[in-house]
């Protein structure tokens, strides 16, 4: 082992690191020496979103002491830039092991600092941390969350004062104050009876529900349409409250919940992973719409930004939709509501990500709607919301790994608002005779079958990093010749921002002949390398799959 690694290791051991941390790093030092490089092989990254990792001891992981110098170094850069203001800033947390504590110690620190901070009470969705940061007009953010990642994993997300990620100068300028924080004696830690911090909870919860509401769009359907059948689960998460409570408001009679996932738990002790996007992830609930015969499942991450459904197919058998799909269904009912409303005109738009479905361009182009393609990342949706303010109105925006948003006043995805819009467009469809699987059917019928599959590589610790980085490196200097024996013809990387005109990424996107599209990244979040795979045609399905096995091997 590299002798650098023991010597800091070594440092974790003196005064300043509390008994239980010099404990474990000693247990560590004594043996366990694989444990300890991946530890203390590195500092965790506060990337361009933030933090994530594992807990535990180390710099290389997430606690209090990893988590203390991420909110100084935040802290250093927001007091830069704002000279001469009171500071204010947003603290909200999701229902993950040490999630609370983390919260806590965040917002001590930037009391500490003389800002003032609105925690809130309990744990909430990420997307109300959004909507708070500019209900309060504060100056920036963070969310306590690992979002949909297994349970030993916990995070740190920062937001600036429009309510999004971070985004360029802000992200890299972050960064550099962070890294700046070498050692826990820089921290300003706070305490209890550290002044300054205010405690939020119902009132807020109001009025970011009352903003929901305001984006109904067809509340005679819903009337007519009341007594749909819905399941929903929060998988241990934040949805628990707030989702119930907007389809309440909504008018929606029968909603039923998934007891055993209304737990909030930051073990998920019912499934494997709380990713919505995992089938394995909506069985308890498909279960219960089956006992109940519903019509629609609902399942939201643990920060309940991102939404996974099932609906009943035309032989009544309950089906799970794709990201893709959900917001091709959104996106064409909102534009056919807002069509139908009078709303649209030259100046109004919709966001997606460069590896979201191009049916949604499709759609908006049938609407005569801009749609603007965006690098993977709500953020970068919500940069583009953010530039266009006082020139345009933002309708919607969505991403292929199940997030959406409606509206201005949360600048990140949202599961409480895709949920709600998700329960009006049955109504509406219901209205036409439809269900929600016979609309999308619909869709096909008019813009043809647009089949998407994703494909994650998981490579955990220092060798799968080396692993990702060499795929990355081999698929730039030997692409592929053909896509399912369709000739390459165009290759876009996305690291040479001078020719996408977009921010530099580490991206690659292959296009052959036949239109199919293939795009590789490293995933930002997690120790995974994603395939996604887009084709057009009656034969979709067959061509998908054959993509699938070629990159998968």
């Amino acid at each position: 082992m590299d002798n650098k690694i023991k010597e800091t290791a070594l440092k974790w051991t003196n005064g300043q690191y509390d008994e239980e941390t010099r404990k474990e790093v000693l247990r560590m030092l004594d043996g366990d020496e694989k444990l300890l490089e991946d530890a203390f092989y590195k500092n965790l990254e506060f990337g361009t979103g933030g933090l994530r990792g594992i807990m535990g001891v180390g710099t290389n992981r997430m606690n209090r002491y990893t988590v203390g110098m991420a909110t100084q170094g935040f802290a250093n850069y927001i007091a830069k830039a704002f000279p001469s203001e009171q500071i204010k800033v947003a603290v909200a947390y999701d229902s993950r092991n040490n999630s609370r504590e983390f919260a806590r110690i965040t917002a001590e620190i930037f009391a500490e600092n003389g800002f003032t901070v609105y925690l809130f009470d309990d744990i909430r969705p990420t997307p109300e941390l959004s909507f708070a940061i500019r209900h309060f007009g504060c100056n920036a953010g963070v969310m306590v969350t690992a979002s949909h990642n297994p349970k030993e994993y916990n995070g740190y997300k920062a937001y600036w004062q429009d309510g999004a990620q971070l985004t360029s100068p802000h992200d890299t300028n972050v960064i550099d104050e962070v890294v700046k924080i070498s050692d826990p004696s820089m921290v300003k830690f706070g305490s209890k009876d550290t002044k300054g911090i205010i405690i939020v909870g119902e009132e807020t919860d109001r009025v970011y529900l009352d903003s929901i509401l305001s984006l109904t769009l067809s509340p005679e359907s819903i009337a007519r349409h009341s007594d749909i059948k819905f399941v929903y689960t929060p998988l241990h998460g934040t949805g628990v409250r707030l989702v119930p409570m907007a389809m309440e408001r909504l008018g929606f009679k029968n909603l039923y919940t998934v007891a055993e996932q209304m737990v909030s738990n930051g073990d998920f002790p019912t499934v494997v992973s709380p990713n919505p996007e995992e089938n394995a992830a909506l069985e308890m609930a498909v279960k219960l719409a089956c006992e109940k015969n519903a019509d629609i499942v609902m399942a939201t991450d643990p920060d309940a930004d991102r939404v996974g459904i099932a609906v009943r197919d035309d032989k009544g058998e309950m089906i799970l939709l794709n990201g893709n799909q959900t917001a091709s269904l959104l996106t064409y009912y909102i534009l056919t509501r807002w069509k139908e409303l009078g709303k649209l005109n030259e100046n109004t738009y919709c966001v997606k990500t460069i590896v979201t479905t191009e049916l949604l361009t499709a759609i908006a182009s049938k609407f005569g709607v801009k749609m603007y393609d965006v690098l993977t990342g709500f953020k970068y949706i919500a940069q583009i919301v953010r530039e266009n303010e006082g020139k345009g109105t933002f309708i919607c925006g969505g991403e292929e790994s199940y997030g959406f948003n409606v509206g201005e006043f949360v600048r990140d995805k949202d599961a409480v608002i895709a949920c709600s819009m998700i329960a009006e467009c049955a109504a509406w469809a219901a209205d036409q005779g439809l269900t929600l699987y016979g609309l999308l059917m619909k869709i096909y019928d008019e813009f043809g079958l647009y089949c998407e599959r994703l494909l994650s590589l998981t490579k955990k610790g220092v060798d799968g990093n080396r692993q990702i980085a060499q795929m990355m490196a081999d698929y730039r200097q030997n692409p592929p010749k053909s896509l399912a024996g369709s000739p390459v013809i165009k290759v876009i990387d996305y690291n040479e921002p001078e020719k996408t005109g977009l921010p530099k990424s580490n991206v690659l996107r292959f296009f052959s002949e036949d239109g199919s599209v293939v795009t590789v990244r490293p995933s930002g979040t997690e120790p995974k390398i994603k395939f996604y795979f887009g084709v057009k045609g009656a034969d979709a399905l067959t061509r998908v799959e054959q993509l699938k096995n070629e990159f998968g091997k």
